[in-house]
């Protein structure tokens, strides 16, 4: 079993890798296949579950009023997470709420299913809304319902559950990111989902969008545990392999502010590097 350690120890090349391979996974047949990107879901916290797939992620945050769902993968994927959500135990009528972190085939191709066949409400920032009238990016998918609206400083409650959004605008005009409690055996951490990490865009004006959005992240006090919404910049599976064989006493895997803090400061090296190349592009000094 890798230690907790030595997972720290290679995060640096891990999101480097990791970050790359995102403006090039959505050209891979195999990663449409459920076949191929079937994954057991998983309990990560009391209160939170992994539904998601291989190459992108989706999470179940459970409260005393129903399901809050981040992201609905798309087309067979989305088979994925409803199976998912009834393998562990719960039933997809009870999500009441589906968080879509940005308009990427990846993120809402699944939201319409959601609100078609269980009412769900689908929320995500109104520039990305405004990306579903407009032609789909690497895949089409089937536009959701426009629902919910979400603002930067806006929050969400449901039942004891309360979800306070940030606006950080970079990967697409509109990404939503949000902050919550999840729960270790009755022990609360703040949690955070970044909402688009990847640098697969163009313009100078968006990367410094990006740049200014990670350092507000920077600012944020008390995050604790990273949630990604693409398991690679979390190292998800690595992690739940660590939180399988946890003894009494150790440490949460998923626990971990100082990955939290050196995954920023990579993410902002890079946006950095290619603010300076789209600035030549640009004919910008």
């Amino acid at each position: 079993m890798m230690s907790l350690n030595k997972l720290r120890a290679v995060i640096l090349g891990v999101c480097i890798t990791a970050l790359a391979q995102f403006s090039t996974a959505q050209e891979l047949s195999p990663q449409d296949d459920p076949a191929v990107q079937r994954v057991e879901p998983f309990q990560v916290f009391d209160n939170l579950y992994y539904v998601g797939a291989k190459w992108v992620s989706a999470w179940l945050l459970v409260s005393d009023q129903g399901l809050i769902l981040f992201d609905s993968l798309y087309g067979e994927l989305t088979d994925l997470v409803i199976d998912g959500i009834r393998e562990l135990g719960f039933d997809p009528n009870d999500v009441r709420y589906v968080i879509v972190t940005h308009a990427h085939f990846d993120h809402i191709g699944g939201a319409r299913r959601f609100q078609d066949e269980f009412g769900s409400v689908v929320m995500m920032t109104e520039a990305d809304w405004q990306m579903t009238d407009e032609p789909a990016i690497y895949q089409e998918y089937a536009k959701p319902i426009r629902h919910l609206s979400v603002a930067d400083g806006g929050t969400l409650n449901l039942g004891r559950t309360r979800l306070r959004f940030m606006v950080t605008p970079g990967h697409t005009p509109g990404v939503l990111s949000t902050r919550f409690t999840v729960y270790d055996r009755g022990y609360p951490h703040v949690a955070f989902m970044f909402g688009g990490v990847g640098l697969n865009f163009s313009g100078v004006e968006r990367t410094e969008s990006y740049i200014d959005s990670v350092q507000r992240l920077q600012q944020l006090p008390d995050i604790k545990v990273n949630i990604p919404n693409h398991e690679g910049s979390g190292e998800v599976f690595e992690r739940y392999e660590i939180l399988t064989d946890r003894r009494d006493g150790d440490p949460h895997a998923f626990v971990d502010p100082e990955s939290w803090n050196a995954w920023l400061e990579i993410l902002l090296l890079n946006a950095e590097s290619k603010l300076k190349n789209e600035r030549e592009a640009a004919g910008i000094n």
